[in-house]
């Protein structure tokens, strides 16, 4: 399910309201360690753009 996750956060990148909608839908079906990996790759890949969608949604999952 990362894999999927980061596939469909890839196509709705161009929309912020998508990305953090999608975003905040993951701890539905991933891991801790998942989660983990995928908010460090988040960073990675759209900290660019999304930092502060990205910081606030972990924050509110409390890993």
């Amino acid at each position: 399910m990362l894999e999927y996750t980061k596939t469909i956060l890839q196509k709705v990148s161009f929309s912020r309201e998508l990305f953090y909608r999608e975003l905040s839908k993951s701890p539905r079906w991933l891991k801790r360690e998942e989660l983990l990996l995928l908010q460090s790759w988040c960073l990675i890949t759209f900290g660019h753009v999304y930092k502060d969608v990205i910081i606030d949604v972990f924050n509110a999952i409390q890993l």
